[in-house]
């Protein structure tokens, strides 16, 4: 029963990453993790004792604490590599805001100068 569960736990990741990048709601970037996360959930439910042979090779007693471990990791790896998104998605927005409210002076200077022009070519002609 865990192992059918853990196949159609798999399968539907895989469905849903394939059909968030088909409608562009997923990076590529992104979907990769996922795909191969989806991917070890479907061999380690399609061979449940591979779990258990890669821990005793790692010389961990029981197959479910490599699980977590391995998830943890995982979960710090992502952890991370979002906050480093984040943080050059900040930098970005600074810069692209300085770059608005420089482009924003230069305008309303503009705009100030044509007015002045207007205004003094009206007073010339009357």
């Amino acid at each position: 029963m865990t192992a059918i569960l853990g196949i159609a736990l798999a399968v539907v990741m895989l469905v849903v990453v394939t059909w968030m990048l088909l409608i562009r709601a997923l990076r590529e970037k992104y979907a990769v993790l996922w795909i191969a996360i989806g991917i070890v959930i479907l061999v380690l439910s399609v061979w449940p004792g591979l779990l258990a042979a890669v821990a005793g090779v790692v010389g961990i007693a029981l197959p479910s604490n490599l699980l977590f471990v391995l998830s943890i990791t995982l979960l710090l790896g992502v952890a991370l590599h979002l906050s480093w998104e984040l943080s050059r998605a900040e930098e970005e927005i600074r810069r692209v805001a300085e770059e608005v409210a420089i482009l924003r002076g230069q305008q309303e200077a503009m705009e100030a100068s044509l007015a002045r022009d207007r205004d003094a070519r009206s007073a010339d002609e009357k």
